[in-house]
């Protein structure tokens, strides 16, 4: 089956994407608004590389509703960070993920966007309903962090 499943939600957050950027593109920074983080309070985490630096890595491992996996980031740039995202379990994917950023006068319009291949598995999950609560969900914590006077 060829194609791609694409999941994306945008928010629009009042803050500079240069204010942004780090904050996704520095994996341990997560933490602070991650949609998954309050899953597991044992989740074990291990992180790699120059924090916010291209090659840097996180990988997880959960319990079942946090699941495991890797993030790696792939670019930071002005205009948005992209990340590969594997996860290993409860179920096997390999997806890239980009925060595109775009400047919207004093605010920034972020866009999460996620891109995996279809595979038989996306013929019977709405990965948009199943992601995009998600992604709204952390994009509502990320403007808290950046928003909070």
């Amino acid at each position: 089956m060829a194609g791609t499943v694409v999941v994306e939600r945008t928010a629009r957050i009042r803050a500079t994407p240069e204010q942004l950027v780090p904050l996704i593109s520095r994996l341990p920074e997560w933490a602070q608004w991650s949609p998954w983080e309050d899953l597991d309070p044992d989740l074990t985490r291990e992180y790699s590389g120059e924090p916010g630096a291209v090659g840097s890595a996180y990988t997880w491992s959960g319990n079942r509703k946090a699941g495991a996996g890797s993030m790696r980031i792939t670019a930071v740039d002005p205009d948005g960070v992209g990340i590969h995202l594997d996860f290993t379990r409860p179920f096997r994917s390999s997806n890239e993920l980009r925060f595109v950023l775009e400047p919207e006068g004093e605010s920034t319009r972020v866009t999460w966007r996620m891109e995996t291949p279809q595979k038989l598995y996306t013929r019977f999950v709405n990965l948009d309903k199943l992601i995009g609560g998600d992604f709204e969900k952390g994009l509502r914590k990320l403007t808290q962090v950046v928003e909070a006077p």
